[in-house]
């Protein structure tokens, strides 16, 4: 194994079809939207240089601070929600006691696999102002409180992100089922005979040793949450006004509604450097603590 694994040019060989393909799918376009950051673009007329002032209007823009507002907003839903439901979830689908695990799991995951449009459309339906579950539920609660959830300014982000929270779930919760699960059982029921009770053993063993884990579904939430799109555009339009826009709603809208390419080429390198902004913390906070 030594032998092939020293030979630099072979691998070199084998690597270069995976190299090409990743730059011309990701680097390339990336490299792209830097370059054509700096000019003032349509789309179909020539570009014309202007420097850094498609960034200076960024800057300036009040959209920038609605998204990134929403956007910090979506992620924390998500990482409550996923990473928070989720891992209960998976301890309690990983006890051997729990009744009924396979139908469970199978049931956290349906979600992932349904259309975004479908999920979306049931969701306007249950968060209807008239007649919608949720509303109906408080009606037959005898409580008198009322939403319009989705033309809230100030709720409505909230509800569109716990769908999207909901929907997707099932896949972190897929992530943290797998991390207990590779937890040697011997640690935790060593935690136990030493006087921890269940939860108490998870907490100080189980889930330490699941922090590669946490990295990743962590990574996974915030990104996510910081480059959220489809559920404002199907539910909301981005509305009322621009209260649900995030940064790829920015891009969406001057890049295909206002056709100022340009401007939505320094969006999209703001939202790609913000992204690997919050992955360099992430990696360094755990990092940290295993290091402790």
């Amino acid at each position: 194994m030594n032998k092939y694994l020293g030979n630099k040019a072979a691998l070199a060989l084998f690597l270069l079809p995976a190299l090409i393909l990743y730059s011309v799918i990701l680097i390339y376009p990336v490299l792209q939207g830097v370059f054509r950051s700096f000019y003032e673009w349509d789309g179909l007329s020539t570009a014309t240089f202007i420097g850094l002032d498609n960034y200076k209007e960024l800057f300036g823009d009040p959209l920038l601070l609605t998204s990134l507002k929403n956007g910090a907003l979506f992620a924390l839903v998500l990482v409550v929600f996923q990473i928070g439901l989720g891992t209960v979830l998976a301890l309690v689908c990983a006890n051997p006691r729990t009744r009924g695990r396979r139908l469970l799991k199978t049931a956290y995951f349906i979600p992932v696999v349904l259309s975004v449009t479908v999920v979306c459309q049931l969701w306007i339906a249950i968060y209807d102002p008239t007649n919608g579950l949720i509303n109906r539920l408080f009606e037959m609660l005898g409580l008198s409180y009322r939403q319009n959830w989705l033309s809230s300014p100030t709720e409505s982000i909230i509800a569109i992100a716990f769908v999207n929270a909901w929907q997707f779930m099932g896949y972190q919760f897929a992530l943290l089922y797998a991390g207990v699960k590779a937890v040697p059982e011997d640690y935790f029921e060593a935690a136990t005979i030493d006087g921890c009770g269940k939860w108490r053993a998870h907490w100080h063993v189980t889930l330490p040793l699941m922090r590669e884990t946490y990295k990743f579904c962590f990574t996974i939430a915030i990104t996510s949450g910081i480059g959220a799109f489809v559920q404002m555009l199907i539910m909301t339009n981005g509305g009322p006004g621009t209260t649900n826009y995030t940064m790829t709603f920015m891009i969406y809208r001057y890049a295909f509604m206002e056709s100022n390419y340009g401007y939505a080429c320094a969006v999209s390198v703001l939202l790609v450097l913000i992204s690997l902004a919050a992955t360099m913390i992430i990696n360094r906070v755990f990092d940290r603590e295993q290091t402790a």
